[in-house]
């Protein structure tokens, strides 16, 4: 298992009651390393995702975001120890921590920090530029944030994220053509079936990867042979309605594989649907599994009339586009750049917020000393225009300190040594 950098030491919550302690850290696996089914085995749900931050909360730990896509897995939080973060993820999937070790990568501190940037800004996907992964990063950022899992950090540093994804999008040609598997798998129909106007084509399984499909399917193969099939039909007629589809029962699922050309997988679920049980064939079928884990049991392949393939095989569709796409990387990476150097600054000056905060406290018990003093001692003392005049000269004085404090760079903790000496800040008041 690789910790990339050692990074810098853990960061301060600014304008907080409390301060931050141990590192910040992504840990996971990807489809670079981890292959689809290695991917299943730490597939988490959104019910896991709860219970994965209700146990980190319960554990100490003060911020934890998750990310679960088809090619990914990830935690981001604050932690003393990245082991704190794979145990959680390995105790709440059925991946083991000797199976994470041989596929995984443990980031710290800005290095973790950069790893998220080129997740959430497609430079990280398995297709070059595919943004789908960008909504699941803001999703897990407001489950954590529902759940009080979502510290400042944190959550200024998902929508410096965010913030670049958009700017990518718009200011670069990197998310031009073939955008997801969705559409991959698509292309890898239109490329390798004739006359796919005419074929039949079952699509089981509405949900993202399955809509995103079907809309593509009817606007490039202009095929009008197109069945969904759901466990909850209702969902699917929703989607059929909008295109004029036809819509068959779970339990017609056998019948109308053994009628179609094509079966695209897109269920969720956490074991197969699909398995040579189901298949009684008598003309060839090609069968595209979008689902991670599998939802396609291998052994359909014991069928010789079958053709079986996977989402990792349509995500190495290559084309002038994608060829296109990596010419744009350098002006990604810029931008990225750009907002990652915000995002340092930021974090850099929140070191500076314990002795800000504590010098303020300090100012308000001398104003506080000041305004009792003044008030016993002359008659009509308005004390009201005394406690805004007070506040606003300490303010004044305590912004004067921190702006000194960012423009001094690397001596900076001079600085706050002495303004701690001066105004006899101690450890208690930090």
């Amino acid at each position: 298992m690789k910790n990339n950098g050692q990074g810098h030491s853990s960061v301060t919550e600014i304008n907080s009651d409390y301060t931050l302690t141990g590192h910040f850290y992504a840990i996971g696996l990807n489809y670079k390393k981890a292959d689809a089914e290695t991917r299943g085995h730490f597939s988490i749900t959104e019910t896991a995702q709860s219970i994965i931050l209700h146990k980190a909360k319960e554990n100490g730990i003060s911020s934890l975001s998750v990310i679960s896509t088809c090619n990914r897995t990830e935690l981001y939080g604050f932690a003393e120890h990245p082991f704190q973060l794979i145990k959680l993820l390995c105790e709440h999937t059925q991946g083991t921590i000797v199976e994470f070790d041989k596929v995984a990568y443990v980031h710290k501190n800005r290095e973790a920090v950069a790893h998220l940037f080129h997740v959430g800004t497609g430079l990280d996907s398995q297709i070059l530029g595919d943004f789908e992964v960008i909504s699941q990063l803001r999703n897990g950022l407001q489950r954590s944030k529902e759940a009080g899992m979502l510290n400042a950090y944190t959550e200024r540093l998902g929508n410096s994220v965010i913030q670049a994804s958009k700017r990518i999008k718009n200011e670069t040609e990197i998310s031009t053509g073939v955008t997801s598997v969705s559409f991959a798998a698509v292309q890898y129909i239109m490329a390798r079936v004739p006359f796919v106007s005419e074929k039949n084509i079952t699509l089981f399984g509405i949900g993202k990867i399955g809509r995103n499909t079907c809309e593509n399917l009817i606007k490039h193969t202009k095929n009008e042979h197109i069945t969904l099939i759901n466990r909850t039909k209702v969902k699917a007629e929703e989607i059929a309605g909008k295109f004029n589809l036809v819509v068959k029962d779970y339990s017609d699922i056998q019948s109308e594989i053994a009628n179609s050309d094509i079966l695209i997988v897109a269920t969720g679920a956490q074991q197969p649907t699909i398995n040579k049980e189901l298949l009684y064939l008598k003309k060839p079928l090609l069968i595209l599994d979008l689902s991670i884990p599998r939802n396609v049991a291998y052994n359909v392949t014991e069928n010789e009339l079958v053709t079986l393939v996977h989402l990792d095989e349509l995500s190495q569709v290559t084309d002038k586009t994608l060829e296109h796409r990596q010419s744009q990387i350098p002006l990604a990476k810029e931008i990225i750049a750009n907002v990652n150097k915000d995002f340092n600054v930021w974090a850099e000056h929140r070191k500076f917020a314990p002795t800000i905060k504590a010098l303020k406290t300090k100012l308000s018990e001398i104003k506080a000393g000041e305004i009792d003093n003044q008030r016993s001692k002359i008659s009509n003392f308005n004390e009201e225009q005394a406690e805004v005049l007070s506040s606003r000269i300490i303010q004044k004085i305590t912004t004067q300190f921190a702006n000194h404090l960012k423009n001094e760079n690397g001596s900076a903790h001079e600085s706050i040594a002495l303004i701690e000496k001066v105004f006899q800040l101690s450890n208690k008041d930090l």
